[in-house]
């Protein structure tokens, strides 16, 4: 039984990751602009005080005359140590390789500033020097923007992947358990009313979880 559309997990897996973008984050005063766009801001930013945790959901039992049930998807990646993992998996690529980049960063923004601040006292032979140094150091930086791009996006095929192979069966597991005809996914099924008891999603976490 396959339920689940690859779109779908891409943006499940990608909640808790902002889209990255490893483009520098401004150019240095007098350098020639990048080729790449500068990084956006975040999407959002932190509140000042914490939202209050919502009251957990009465549990409501499955209804056993049922052919049908459905899953939200989003939260079981959200809240199962599988999805934890991948989200984790994909954070921490994104920040070692904006790391990366910053230190790159901050070599180019020292480049430039000796370079604008030495008027006078460079000669004109190390004062091109220097700007060929600045402009190899810029496409060394663009190189390295679009090689994290596609690094993060071959690491981003692969947990989804995993997630995938070890999500399906365990929903196979119980569809079979429960004798249902289908499981449907809650985003995508275009229901404005499920019944609470045919939500599967807190007990797929759990089966989830228990698998190793």
């Amino acid at each position: 039984m396959k339920v689940l559309k690859s779109s779908m997990l891409v943006a499940v897996l990608m909640a808790a990751v902002a889209v990255p973008s490893f483009a520098q984050t401004a150019p240095p005063a007098g350098a020639p602009k990048p080729q790449t766009p500068p990084a956006a801001p975040p999407a959002a930013q932190t509140p000042p005080a914490a939202a209050a945790a919502p009251a957990p959901k009465p549990v409501v039992p499955f209804p056993t005359d049922s052919k049908i049930a459905f899953v939200d998807v989003n939260a079981v990646a959200a809240n199962s140590q599988a999805g934890k993992d991948a989200s984790k998996k994909l954070q921490d690529f994104q920040s070692r390789k904006v790391a990366e980049l910053g230190e790159k960063n901050k070599q180019l923004t020292a480049m430039t500033t000796r370079r604008d601040s030495g008027t006078g006292v460079l000669n004109d032979a190390a004062r091109a020097q220097l700007d060929k140094d600045i402009d190899k150091l810029q496409r060394d930086i663009q190189f390295q923007q679009q090689n994290a791009q596609a690094e993060f996006q071959d690491l981003q095929t692969e947990v989804q992947n995993d997630f995938q192979k070890r999500l399906v069966p365990v929903i196979d597991e119980v569809a079979k358990e429960k004798g249902l005809y289908a499981i449907y996914s809650i985003a995508d099924s275009g229901a404005a009313y499920v019944h609470p008891g045919l939500d599967l999603s807190a007990e797929i976490t759990k089966r989830l979880d228990a698998k190793k």
